[in-house]
């Protein structure tokens, strides 16, 4: 019962480690392209995961956070509306 636990384990484990590396963008892989990691992941189950985790991927962007322009209160407070008079 043991060893099916850890091989269920190991396989959610290898399908998210899989999915995650085809959902990152681009710019945020390390040291390797998409594909390469993907074939990694899956013929060195569990260090192929392992290692995408730790080395492969990097964190979270931190992104500024969008300045919003204030919204105008009526037609003749916005400068669109006015330009098309």
């Amino acid at each position: 019962m043991l060893r099916v636990v850890v091989a269920l384990a190991v396989l959610a484990f290898t399908i998210f480690s899989v999915v995650d590396v085809i959902q990152m963008p681009e710019d945020r892989v390390k040291n390797l392209p998409k594909l390469v990691w993907v074939v990694l992941v899956l013929l060195f189950t569990p260090a192929g995961g392992i290692a995408w985790w730790i080395v492969g991927r990097t964190e979270s962007p931190t992104l500024p956070i969008p300045r919003q322009r204030p919204r105008p209160q009526g037609p003749d407070d916005d400068p669109d509306f006015l330009r098309g008079l």
